[in-house]
């Protein structure tokens, strides 16, 4: 090949990649992320049970009182989980 035809080439090859970078940033594809709304771990919680809720905890402690499930939500505030009666 002479130097002509590889300078051909070389142009080319430029305009193909410069159509085709064109082409993805005009975001000319369609895609979806599906998510799933739940996950499933296969471990187990370990969750202290108290006779009464105790005055102090640290966001995001988890205790079990009589039966409700309650979570510290902000410094030294318990609530309890979900919709428990």
């Amino acid at each position: 090949m002479d130097n002509t035809q590889l300078e051909e080439q070389i142009i080319s090859l430029k305009n193909d990649l410069q159509s085709l970078q064109q082409e993805f940033y005009k975001n000319n594809f369609k895609g979806r992320q599906d998510f799933n709304k739940y996950s499933n771990f296969t471990t187990t919680l370990k969750v202290p049970s108290y006779a009464s809720v105790p005055p102090t905890c640290e966001v995001g402690e988890v205790i079990e009182n009589s039966g409700k499930l309650l979570i510290c939500s902000a410094a030294d505030t318990w609530t309890i989980v979900g919709t428990q009666s």
